[in-house]
C-alpha cells in the first residue's frame, strides 16, 4: 500500500508559484554559503584521510602482528576493514559526489574543483559528470533518457518493457550491489549498443581507455602494492581491501536505490518534458525521488543523499544543508498538496527489494497522471 497521500493536480499558475518558491529558497540558501561550509568539507576530507591511514595501519598490524600474536589477527583486521570502508564511503558520498556537483567550486580550492576531482572508485570523474550530473539530473526518471533507470540491467518499473532476461534480476541485483563501482564505471561505455552491433570497436576502445587506466591504477594500489608491503603476510591485507571495497559498494547501492526506486517513485515518458516549465521540472524531481530517515549519522554516511529530494532540487547546494532545507521543502510540498516521499532505511530498501522481485516477472504499467497533467491541469 502506498505511504503517500494522493497528489493534488496543480494549475499552470500553481506550478509556476511552486517553482518560484523553491527557486527563492535556493537563492536564499546560496546567499548563506561561506566559511561554515568550507570548514565542514575540509573537516570531512581530514576524517577521510585519518580513517584511511588508521584502517590500512590496522590491517598491517593484524596481518603482521597476528603472525606472532594470534589473538591480534581478527580484532585488528576487522577494525581495519571498518575504518577503511568508512574512509571510502565518506570519500565517495560526502566528498567526491558532492564536490563533483560543484558544491564547493566557490572556494577556488584546486583539490575541490568539480571539473578536476577524481574519486576513489574505478569509474572516472569525467564519465560520472556526464552520466550523472548531466543526464540523470537533467532527465531524472525520463524513460529512454535517464540511464540510471535500472542501469541497463534491472527492470524496476512496470513501464519498462519486460524480457525473459529479467527473470534473473534477483541474482543480478545482488551481484550488481557487490560490484557496484564496476557497474558505474562501465555505464557510460554503452556496452549494450556495442553488443547490438550499433557501436564500432574503435569507439569502444577509445572510450574504455581512460576507464581501463583508472581500473588498473586502483587495482594495483589495493590488490598488489598494499598487500605486498605486508610481505609474506599479504593475504589479510588483500582480503581486507577487498572487504572494504565490497562494503562501500553495497552501501552505495543501497543508498542510491532507496533514493530512486521506492514504491511511489515514478518514471515519465519523453513527451512529459516537452516545453517543461521550472515548476514542472521541480515536480518531476519530487515524484522521481525519495528520502531516508535516520538523523545526523545517516546523513553523514549517505553524503546527505538521505535527502535525495532536496539533492535533486538543489544539486549545487552544499549537501550538509539539506537537512535544514528539508523542513521548508516539506512545508512547501504540503501547502501545494504534493506528497513528500520519506521513510526509514529498512522500509525504503524493503520497497526496492520488492520492486526488483516483482518486476522480474511480467507486469502492467500503473495508471499515472497523464504527462500533460504533470505540467498543468
Amino acid at each position: 500500500m502506498s505511504k503517500l497521500t494522493a497528489t493534488r493536480r496543480l494549475s499552470s499558475q500553481e506550478l509556476d508559484a511552486f517553482g518560484a518558491e523553491l527557486d527563492a529558497l535556493h537563492t536564499r540558501t546560496m546567499a548563506q554559503v561561506g566559511k561554515v561550509d568550507a570548514a565542514y568539507i575540509r573537516r570531512v576530507v581530514r576524517w577521510v584521510r585519518y580513517c584511511a591511514v588508521l584502517g590500512r595501519g590496522l590491517l598491517f598490524v593484524g596481518a603482521i602482528g597476528g603472525a606472532f600474536v594470534p589473538w591480534l589477527l581478527w580484532p585488528a583486521c576487522i577494525a581495519g576493514v571498518v575504518f577503511l570502508a568508512l574512509a571510502k564511503i565518506l570519500e565517495n558520498m560526502e566528498v567526491g559526489h558532492n564536490v563533483m556537483h560543484g558544491q564547493y567550486d566557490w572556494m577556488h580550492d584546486p583539490e575541490l574543483d568539480s571539473n578536476k576531482y577524481e574519486w576513489d572508485i574505478v569509474a572516472t570523474g569525467d564519465n560520472w559528470r556526464h552520466s550523472h550530473n548531466f543526464r540523470h539530473h537533467t532527465y531524472t526518471n525520463v524513460r529512454g533518457m535517464d540511464d540510471d533507470i535500472g542501469y541497463g540491467l534491472l527492470r524496476i518499473f512496470p513501464e519498462q518493457r519486460w524480457r525473459p532476461f529479467y527473470l534473473m534480476q534477483p541474482v543480478i541485483a545482488v551481484v550488481f550491489a557487490l560490484y557496484f563501482q564496476w557497474g558505474v564505471a562501465i555505464q557510460e561505455l554503452k556496452l549494450g549498443r556495442f553488443f547490438a552491433g550499433k557501436m564500432p570497436k574503435g569507439k569502444l576502445a577509445r572510450d574504455f581507455a581512460p576507464v581501463g587506466r583508472k581500473m588498473g591504477r586502483l587495482m594495483l594500489r589495493d590488490y598488489v602494492i598494499f598487500p605486498l608491503l605486508a610481505g609474506p603476510f599479504f593475504l589479510p591485507v588483500l582480503l581486507g581491501n577487498l572487504a572494504a571495497n565490497g562494503i562501500r559498494n553495497v552501501w552505495t547501492y543501497v543508498v542510491i536505490f532507496c533514493g530512486h526506486f521506492t514504491a511511489d517513485v515514478e518514471t515519465f515518458p519523453k513527451d512529459s518534458i516537452r516545453n517543461e516549465s521550472r515548476g514542472h521540472w521541480y515536480m518531476r524531481q519530487l515524484r522521481g525521488s525519495s528520502n531516508i530517515g535516520g538523523g545526523k549519522v545517516m546523513n553523514l554516511l549517505t553524503g546527505n543523499l538521505s535527502h535525495q529530494i532536496e539533492h535533486h532540487f538543489f544539486p549545487d547546494v552544499p549537501a550538509h544543508r539539506y537537512a535544514a532545507l528539508s523542513v521548508e521543502v516539506r512545508e512547501i510540498c504540503k501547502r501545494y498538496g504534493q506528497p513528500y516521499n520519506t521513510g526509514s532505511l529498512p522500509r525504503q530498501f524493503g520497497e526496492v527489494t520488492w520492486r526488483i522481485l516483482r518486476h522480474a516477472f511480467p507486469s502492467r504499467p500503473r495508471r499515472r497522471v497523464p504527462s500533460g497533467e504533470l505540467q498543468a491541469a
